[in-house]
Parts: structure tokens; C-alpha cells; sequence
């Protein structure tokens, strides 16, 4: 893979010599403290100010700073008035957007589109902080605070909003957050290659509008380049039920046709050449428009399955969508950090605490990390529901050892409230660390959305030896009591190695494991692209198996999706009859919530299947949006509880199945209702259903056992 510029061997600005803040400033009262007359960038995002490098605005700011410019940080503020974004003055270079660590909208609405009851991103989780749809938001009054002055947006919203998108919340395609936010520039992924570089940039007097060409940018723009070969995204994957003569796969070898690109209102229409002529550097991919998504859900998919091949850094191609008289223009994705780069990175001067103003006041996600360390980015598993690989991407960037050992020590020494435990060492997966592909040049040539799915690539190198070298130099260190792994847990990779399952049962277990199977059945794992019940069953054996060495009595919790695209009712019959069988009691259950650019929201909106060509007669995707069968399918997760079975029941009858209903282990539901308030021990009425005498005879002992 091509190699990029350094982080940290741009010429630092000048501002460096004031040397790095204690905190990145808030008020105008911090700034003057400081010496500082202007702020150079100033950061606004929906998260209170956490200097801890889980937060987003604490890691881009930090690196900011390091890059000698002046970053001032304006968190939560008032979005109905101008007037809270003026707090710090005017930035000289430009205001930079984020919504925060979460999306808005996940932030404040539950799966069944309801309102969270608080905020774990807010002082003492307080509801209602920050606005729906915050970069749009946040960004309208930016330019009305300063006109003119650049806007930049960036961030897991505004990243997973860079094309027109399905919206769960209004339930309609909508277009790119770009037009709508009225932004500058777009910066996707991991931001800190394209902030560094478009920040000197900046600086040295180059007009915003004709920063074009930095990786993991998204912009506007009124014409295509004449000079870029244009490849119509239907020629890649064709939706249309017209029969062609066979193709060669366009992902393996170019074929030579092409049709020309769509002709833009006083645009000159583009010639294409044979795309084997074509420099892949000078080339770029025509999406299906806006309006033609919004018309058509077919298209839709095939956008979203276009889209989806072309997230390689390696060998991704820019990409282009009209909206409306302008086009959206993505550039490649950002080259992944070396470790030498994400070393320093997370080993800049974080406070690693909230910003003095909040006091004593309580911080839900700062409190669950912040004894915590990230020791990679990035997930290969791909899994569709997921939106970690759409803006982390598929190749795993890991820290050093000795850097993550560092970190520890400062968390022992440094840390308020250190008791000897590290609450977890991981990131988006706890064991891909130092996984990759055994092949640098097959790296950047691959286009598999899923270097575990349908089984693990042969090309992957899977061996956990660094990992748990790692784990048990991080528990020797003097002052560390224990090390827990809280990061999600890919089994499958893992059931390779029993040495690293013996290490972690042994050493890094507090009693529970939450891994996540996602489902038993065949039909929705496939639409997951997750492994089947199988690998579980091989990691239970194992994690039992060394519990049981180490004479520890420990448990694992599985976690499961309910309403899934490609999710049948029997699917999630059977499902709570394996739950049943194994002795599960779900306490919190997940619906499925689609949220933008990720392929199961295609499967979802279109009911179409983008892990396959696309075309008008291609498979068709079960997909559940019925706000009662939702229900049904949540309710199959947790049987256990009374308030289901009505529902329950009513289902099992309608699909043949009233033999699940009774008082006996081999029922799912029994035939007895508690009555209202009631927790099913002594009052009850009866069922809508009739029992046989000897059932109805037997129901209020069998009850009671229960």
C-alpha cells in the first residue's frame, strides 16, 4: 500500500512556542490565561469536553495542538442562538463540526424511535443537550456567528452521512449531509491525515475551495474534472433485468466497456475511455443521482454495494453523486496510521479527565473508560448492521507494546480514583490486534467486504501470540492488580487459538464474558454476514473447559438482534427455543436500528440483498418494519417475561406452534397469565387458551416452580 506523509514531520506552526495547554480552552477567561488573542481552530461538538483520547475532540485537538496551532473547544453549546458560537471569537483558519463520539440520532432515540432517557456523553447524563441532526445544526449557526469563515465537518455523523442515505428517523432517503450543512469540506474516517494536512494547508494561505485532492475529503462541486476518466457505477454492477452476455467479474480483470457519465445542467459531457486505458488515480465512479435513489430502491442497493467495494485504501476509486446541479465528490478513503503514528498519538499530554468547568459533576461514558486503553482501530468482521468498518475501514492499525505499557503506568501514577484495575484493553474488537493480511500486495488489491465472512481468509494471519505477550506483561506491571478485556470478542478468530482463550479465562475475566453470536439461524447470520452458532458452541467448550482448569465459575452472555433483515418469525421462534434450552434469561435485548450507509439499512429500505450483484430480479430480503411484529421479535428474545406471553401466544397459535404453549419444560410460554403487577408467583387469571383438565390441574404448581 502507498505510504503517506508523516503526522508529525509537518513544520509545526508558530504558535507551538506557547507550548501545550493544561486544557483546551473553553472561555474566553482560559484563553487570555494562555496569552492567546485568537484561537486558530476551534472544535464544536455535542459531547461535553472529555481530554481523554476515547473522545474525538480531545484526540483531533491534542494533534492539533501538537501541530503548533491554537485549538479552542466549544462543547454542548446553546444551538437556538448565534450568539454561544461567538464565545471564542473568530478562528482564524476554520470551525471544525463534530456531533460527537455517538450519531445524534442513536444518541437520542431507541430502536422504536423513542426518546433516551438520558445521555451518557452529558454532565450527570442530563437528556436534551444537544440538537437532532447536530452537525446540520451546529454547523448553520457557525455561519451565522462568522461568515465566511470555513466549515468542516467530520465525525461518525457527518462520516456515515457523506452520500444520500436511508434515514431510519423520517424514513425516506435523504441527500448528503454536505449540502445540507452547507459545509466546506467533509472529512470521513479517521480524520487526523486529512485535518493535519488541510490545516497547514490553510495556514500557508491556500483557499479552502481549492483544496480538492487530500484523501478522506468529501466536497462539493459544480462540474466533474474533464480531465478524469468518468465509470458509470452500472457498469460495474448492472441493476437491470435485461439479459447481457457473460462478464468478466469487473473486480478481477476491467472489462472495456463503458457508458458515458450522466450530463450535470451546463456540464460538458464527459468521453470515457476503456477503463483498462484508465489510470485508477484519475478515475472516479458515477453513483446513481439523488433522485434517482429516492425513486428507486434497486438503485438504492446498488449505490450502497458500489460504494461499499470501493472502501480499500488500497485501491479505492473516488466517487461522485449528483445532487441536484452539483455533485458530491468522495476522494479515496485516508491511508491507515503506522504504529509509530498512533503511538504518539495517544501518547500526547491528555489531562485524561473532564474539563475543569464541569466540577463535581458525574460523566457516564467518561466514568465506564477511564481507566481503560485503546490498542488497535479498525474491524475486518465487516458485519453488516455494524457502522465501525464504514468509517474506521477493515485494516486494523495496532499500538506498540511498549506505548500501550506507557499508557498503563500514567493511568497508575496519574490517574484520581486508580485502584489497581484496568477496566479494558481493546477497541472496536478486543483480539484483532497485529491481525493483517500476510500479504501487503493482496492487501491492497481486495475487495472482500469480510476477511471472516464467509470463513476466515486463507491470507489472514490470525496468530494471538502478540496479544497475549501483551496481556501478561500488562498484569505484571507493579501496581496492577487485575486487567479486564471489555471490548467485544471475535469467537471465531479466537476458538484458533486456545492459548489466548486459556489466557483470557484465566487472567481477564471478572466472572462474566459478553460475546456476541448475534443469532442461531442460518437465514439472518447470512444477512449479518456473522459465523454460525457453531464457532460459539467450539468457544463455549473452551471457555468452560479453562474456567473450569482455572476453578473459576465464570459465564458467558450472549448477545442477539432482534428484527434483522432477513429475519424470519420462525427465525426468531427458534432462536428463543435455543435461549430456553441454554438457560438464558436476556435482561436488555437489541432491535435492529438501521443507521446510515451501512448495508443492512440498504437490505432494510430496499429489501434487497447488496452482498450480491444487484438487479431487478435478484434475492429478496425479508425485512421486518411492522412496529408489532418488531415487538414479536423482541418479545421471542425475552419469553421469560409475563408481558410477552400474550403476545406470544397470540403468535404461536397463528404459526401452528400452540404445542410451545403449556406448563411444562419442553413450553416456551405457559398457559397461565399473572395478573397485573403480579411477578408470576401466586395471583394469576386465565390464559386465552383452553387447557386440558390435566393441565389446568397441574398449572399452579408447575407455576410456582418456576
Amino acid at each position: 500500500m502507498r505510504t503517506a506523509k508523516n503526522l508529525f514531520k509537518y513544520r509545526r506552526f508558530w504558535a507551538h512556542r506557547l507550548g501545550p495547554a493544561p486544557v483546551l480552552p473553553m472561555s474566553r477567561e482560559e484563553m487570555d490565561d494562555l496569552g492567546w488573542d485568537r484561537c486558530d481552530i476551534i472544535i464544536v461538538t455535542g459531547d461535553a469536553y472529555v481530554d481523554h483520547p476515547s473522545f474525538g475532540m480531545a484526540l483531533v485537538g491534542r494533534l492539533l495542538e501538537a501541530q503548533g496551532f491554537r485549538v479552542g473547544i466549544i462543547a454542548q453549546p446553546d444551538w437556538r442562538d448565534a450568539e454561544a458560537f461567538r464565545v471564542l471569537g473568530r478562528p482564524n483558519l476554520f470551525f471544525g463540526i463534530t456531533a460527537g463520539n455517538m450519531d445524534s440520532m442513536v444518541n437520542r432515540y431507541t430502536s422504536d424511535r423513542k426518546i433516551r432517557r438520558d445521555d451518557a456523553y452529558t454532565p450527570n447524563g442530563e437528556p436534551g443537550k444537544r440538537p437532532d441532526r447536530s452537525v446540520i445544526v451546529y454547523a448553520q449557526r457557525a455561519r451565522e456567528a462568522f461568515r465566511g469563515v470555513p466549515i468542516v465537518i467530520g465525525g461518525i455523523e457527518a462520516s456515515l452521512r457523506r452520500i444520500a442515505h436511508y434515514d431510519y428517523w423520517s424514513d425516506k432517503v435523504r441527500r448528503s449531509i454536505l449540502p445540507d450543512s452547507k459545509a466546506d469540506l467533509l472529512i470521513f474516517g479517521n480524520a487526523e491525515r486529512a485535518l493535519v494536512e488541510l490545516s497547514h494547508r490553510l495556514a500557508a494561505g491556500e483557499p479552502i475551495g481549492e483544496i480538492t485532492d487530500i484523501r478522506g475529503t468529501a466536497f462539493m462541486r459544480a462540474t466533474l474534472p474533464a480531465d478524469w476518466t468518468a465509470i458509470d457505477s452500472t457498469d460495474i454492477d448492472t441493476p437491470s433485468p435485461r439479459k447481457r452476455a457473460p462478464r468478466v467479474d469487473p473486480y478481477a480483470a476491467e472489462p472495456d466497456c463503458a457508458r458515458p457519465t450522466e450530463k450535470a445542467p451546463g456540464e460538458t459531457l464527459v468521453e470515457l475511455a476503456p477503463r483498462r486505458q484508465a489510470d485508477r488515480a484519475r478515475s472516479y465512479i458515477l453513483l446513481p443521482s439523488y433522485d434517482q435513489v429516492v425513486d428507486d430502491e434497486v438503485l438504492y442497493a446498488h449505490a450502497s454495494r458500489v460504494f461499499h467495494l470501493e472502501t480499500n485504501p488500497g485501491n479505492a476509486r473516488a466517487l461522485a453523486q449528483r445532487h441536484g446541479r452539483r455533485h458530491v465528490w468522495l476522494n479515496p478513503p485516508p491511508l491507515p496510521l503506522t504504529t509509530a503514528e498512533l503511538d504518539r498519538l495517544y501518547e500526547l499530554p491528555y489531562t485524561r479527565r473532564p474539563h475543569p468547568r464541569y466540577g463535581e459533576a458525574s460523566n457516564p461514558a467518561w466514568e465506564m473508560i477511564r481507566f481503560s486503553v485503546n490498542i488497535l482501530r479498525g474491524c475486518f468482521g465487516g458485519c453488516t448492521f455494524c457502522s465501525i468498518t464504514e468509517h474506521e475501514g477493515r485494516i486494523i492499525q495496532s499500538r506498540s507494546e511498549d506505548s500501550i505499557v506507557r499508557e498503563i503506568e500514567t493511568i497508575r501514577d496519574e490517574a484520581p480514583g486508580f485502584t489497581g484495575n484496568i477496566s479494558d484493553l481493546g477497541g472496536p474488537t478486543a483480539n484483532m490486534y497485529r491481525l493483517h493480511c500476510k500479504d501487503p500486495k493482496i492487501e491492497s488489491a481486495c475487495r472482500r467486504l469480510s476477511c471472516v465472512y464467509p470463513g476466515i481468509c486463507k491470507n489472514l494471519h490470525t496468530d494471538h501470540a502478540p496479544l497475549i505477550q501483551l496481556y501478561r506483561r500488562a498484569r505484571a506491571l507493579p501496581g496492577i492488580k487485575r486487567v479486564f478485556i471489555a471490548s467485544g470478542l471475535r469467537y471465531d478468530l479466537a476458538v484458533r487459538s486456545p492459548e489466548y482463550i486459556r489466557e483470557l479465562v484465566t487472567h481477564h475475566v471478572g466472572g462474566y464474558l459478553k460475546i456476541a453470536p448475534e443469532h442461531t439461524e442460518p437465514g439472518p447470520l447470512s444477512k449479518m454476514m456473522k459465523p454460525g452458532i457453531g464457532s460459539y458452541d467450539r468457544f463455549k467448550q473452551l471457555f468452560d473447559r479453562f474456567s473450569k482448569e482455572a476453578g473459576k465459575e465464570q459465564y458467558l452472555i450472549p448477545y442477539f438482534i432482534s428484527a434483522h433483515p432477513g429475519t424470519s418469525d420462525e427465525d426468531m421462534l427458534n432462536l428463543a427455543l435455543w435461549l430456553k434450552r441454554n438457560r438464558f434469561r436476556p435482561d436488555q435485548v437489541q432491535a435492529f436500528l438501521p443507521t446510515p450507509l451501512a448495508i443492512a439499512s440498504a437490505m432494510y429500505h430496499s429489501g434487497r440483498n447488496p452482498l450480491k450483484k444487484v438487479s431487478r430480479s435478484s434475492e429478496r430480503v425479508n425485512v421486518v418494519r411492522d412496529a408489532r411484529q418488531r415487538r414479536l421479535h423482541k418479545a421471542f428474545l425475552r419469553y421469560h417475561d409475563p408481558d410477552n406471553w400474550p403476545l406470544l401466544r397470540e403468535a404461536l397459535k397463528r404459526m401452528g406452534r400452540a404445542d410451545l404453549i403449556g406448563n411444562g419444560k419442553r413450553h416456551l410460554v405457559p398457559a397461565w397469565q399473572p395478573a397485573s403487577g403480579d411477578s408470576g408467583g401466586k395471583r394469576r387469571v386465565p390464559a386465552r387458551i383452553r387447557p386440558a383438565p390435566r393441565q389446568k390441574r397441574k398449572a399452579g404448581a408447575r407455576g410456582r416452580r418456576r
